[in-house]
């Protein structure tokens, strides 16, 4: 598979078998990962990878306090700016009706949206999951380069035949990755990875649309 081939194909995956992923497989990826670029070479992500055992407790604990009706816990970073404007809002409008319509989900149907949208805390069935942090003192350029990481990791999943589906949701319970992971203190979950391979027999191979180029690059000279 060539870069524009996995490039193209990447999407977020939301229906995963629970085929086992090899470890030597995931080791490769992480490790070709590590080469992505980063201001100054200071590399400011911190990955846990968790199957198995770990994975399970995530699931349990994340199913016993969504049963509870828990909420989440106060927030350690905005994943939206509070005031989104044009054009990015209609783009992200946008992205949950073309999904929903796949899914057969109405608008009016919330309670049906969240139990779906709940699946994020399943890792979507998938048998792997990548939780991505960071220090607490890094600011917006290192996001960026944390970025470029994940971007790295999933194009390289696609190479080995994988899947994945990058979750911010998972900020919005962080104490309960941080209670399996234990990571140390001065260091903040940005988001968690689904990985696997895709139940083709239940995906709908939704693939957003994107913006068209005029609308994103200028070409200057």
């Amino acid at each position: 598979m060539n870069v524009h081939d996995a490039v193209r194909s990447r999407r977020s995956v939301r229906d995963f078998t629970d085929q086992r992923v090899d470890r030597a497989v995931l080791e490769r990826v992480l490790e070709s990962a590590a080469r992505t670029p980063s201001g100054g070479n200071i590399q400011p992500w911190h990955t846990y990878v968790v199957t198995g055992q770990s994975h399970a407790a995530i699931v349990e604990k994340m199913s016993a306090r969504l049963t509870a009706g828990d909420l989440g816990d106060a927030p350690q970073y905005p994943i939206y700016p509070a005031d989104l404007k044009s054009p990015y809002r209609e783009r992200r409008v946008s992205a949950g009706q073309q999904l929903y319509s796949v899914l057969g989900i109405p608008r009016e149907d919330k309670k049906a949206r969240r139990a779906w949208f709940a699946r994020n805390w399943q890792f979507f069935g998938a048998p792997v999951g990548l939780f991505c942090y960071v220090d607490r003192n890094m600011g917006s350029a290192q996001w960026s380069d944390i970025g470029m990481y994940l971007q790295t990791i999933m194009l390289l999943l696609r190479e080995e035949g994988l899947a994945s589906c990058p979750q911010e949701a998972w900020s919005v319970y962080h104490t309960t990755v941080d209670e399996i992971v234990q990571p140390q203190a001065d260091l903040m979950l940005f988001c968690g990875m689904a990985i696997g391979y895709e139940d083709t027999a239940v995906s709908g191979g939704t693939i957003i649309d994107r913006a068209p180029m005029s609308e994103t690059v200028q070409l200057l000279g």
